[in-house]
């Protein structure tokens, strides 16, 4: 179908007769000044000579390994590895979880005097067996736009013995835009 181009020639080879041995002697050839080369027969000359056997290639030694390694958990680190070792039950198990808990949280809004006033009562209690420092109490207002407005109540970091219960109230006054939410957490 398609025509070779001119330019393109197929390769052929000859295979050439051996001539017959000599009668008359010849010269003793000259010493070898190179490396003795492969045997040119037939298309043998076209083979790689073999090299002599290399040593086996090494594996890298204990500095690349722990480089290599160092380099992995740092990057499982840097990744979020972190988040996920912190959340293990290792850590939680060895981190001393807090007794203390609120409850009861109740707001109120006096509208009767000049100005309105938001009561939020509550209390904090000790549910662990053993006695607990109380921290400082946060209350957060939430306003109708949204805003959140954070006042702190002071506990003089009373003691809280196993069961004991610390009744809190406060008068604040009310957000402009009104209140959407209260809430009561431990200040940290």
């Amino acid at each position: 179908m398609f025509d070779a181009p001119p330019d393109i020639v197929d390769a052929d080879y000859v295979v050439l007769p051996r001539f017959a041995p000599r009668s008359e002697p010849i010269a003793a050839p000259p010493p070898p000044q190179a490396p003795s080369t492969p045997s040119i027969d037939g298309m043998g000359m076209l083979r790689k000579p073999e090299a002599a056997p290399a040593r086996p290639a090494s594996r890298g030694g204990p500095i690349f390994w722990t480089a290599g390694v160092c380099s992995a958990l740092v990057a499982f680190w840097v990744s979020g590895g972190h988040a996920l070792v912190r959340q293990s039950p290792f850590w939680a198990a060895s981190a001393p979880a807090s007794a203390l808990s609120i409850s009861g949280v109740t707001s109120r809004i006096d509208a009767s005097g000049l100005k309105p006033v938001l009561f939020v009562d509550g209390e904090a209690a000790n549910d662990g067996a053993r006695s607990e420092s109380l921290p400082p109490l946060e209350i957060r207002v939430t306003d109708n736009a949204s805003n959140v407005i954070r006042y702190r109540l002071g506990t003089s970091n009373r003691s809280l013995a196993p069961g004991e219960r610390f009744g809190f109230s406060s008068r604040l006054d009310v957000p402009r835009n009104g209140v959407k939410a209260v809430s009561v957490t431990f200040a940290g």
